[in-house]
């Protein structure tokens, strides 16, 4: 079992710290949540958390994760980097391509792209992208993405995108992992016909179990169970040992660990101190014991 450290919408000052925190005591990831503002108004829900109420990221700092990745990457050796999950829909396939070949360079090859579309209509509002169709530009943005990552010259002709053949330098060296979050039936699908790799925001060990049996069944009709795949989960069995060797059980490659709730819109006070040391703790009786 691979481990994951979430920074749950903390001080983005605190970024950098606590990425050399977490690759010294042993965690194999960091994973970095993305939003691009908050509207004034709206009447939007949050599909995560419950209850729909949004109100938990009013005022809460987020830096762009392509900027301060490979700001965290140059203070670390070995610990890999993880979006959970940038929302993809909402941006521009060949300037995506572009800043992920960058990260692969200056990281080298340690991120893996998280990949959502946006519950929102209110992020594509701002980003002047429509709301219809989303779902067909988030797959023609993959495909495009991929593409244009090969460093071989590509072209584009679909009912969203068309591109002349343009090549993309420097390519990255491996593939970048491309990991789809969301719960939908669509978002199942698109994990197993165009992803590396799902991550299970929330829930129980046995509810995702339900997830992975039915992307494992669609991977399999598509002909693409051959191929590497990995599961992330996030949730409360991995902060016992039994609760990892559940994970382990049910297919899980890695767990993504926070050590608070951001939906309950409580303010975050834990000084940097206070998280390495949850981070330490975790390490020694979690991350060590399991290995």
């Amino acid at each position: 079992m691979n481990f994951a450290y979430h920074a749950t919408m903390c001080d983005p000052s605190f970024y950098m710290p606590l990425a050399v925190a977490c690759e010294e005591a042993g965690f194999d990831s960091f994973t970095l949540p993305d939003s691009i503002c908050y509207p004034e108004e709206s009447d939007s829900k949050y599909p995560y958390n419950g209850t729909g109420d949004r109100e938990f990221l009013e005022g809460v700092p987020f830096l762009e994760p392509f900027v301060v990745i490979p700001a965290m990457a140059a203070i670390t050796s070995k610990i890999r980097f993880t979006t959970s999950v940038v929302k993809l829909a909402i941006r521009q396939p060949a300037i995506v391509a572009k800043q992920l070949s960058s990260l692969a360079f200056l990281t080298n090859n340690r991120f893996a792209f998280g990949v959502g579309i946006s519950p929102w209509p209110d992020d594509f509002a701002v980003c002047q992208i429509p709301w219809e169709k989303r779902g067909k530009r988030m797959d023609e943005m993959m495909d495009i993405v991929r593409g244009l990552l090969t460093g071989e010259y590509f072209s584009y002709d679909g009912e969203i995108f068309q591109i002349d053949s343009v090549q993309m330098t420097p390519a990255p060296t491996k593939p970048v992992p491309m990991l789809i979050g969301g719960h939908s039936k669509p978002a199942l699908r698109r994990a197993a016909l165009r992803g590396d790799g799902f991550i299970h925001a929330g829930g129980t060990a046995d509810q995702f179990k339900v997830f992975i049996d039915e992307i494992n069944a669609l991977r399999k009709e598509y002909g693409r169970d051959h191929l590497p795949f990995e599961y992330q989960s996030m949730g409360a069995e991995a902060f016992s040992l039994d609760g990892v060797k559940r994970l382990e059980d049910i297919g899980v490659h890695e767990a993504i660990v926070g050590f608070r709730n951001p939906y309950d819109g409580t303010k975050d006070t834990q000084t940097l101190d206070e998280k390495i040391a949850q981070i330490n703790w975790f390490a020694e009786n979690i991350i060590h014991k399991s290995r």
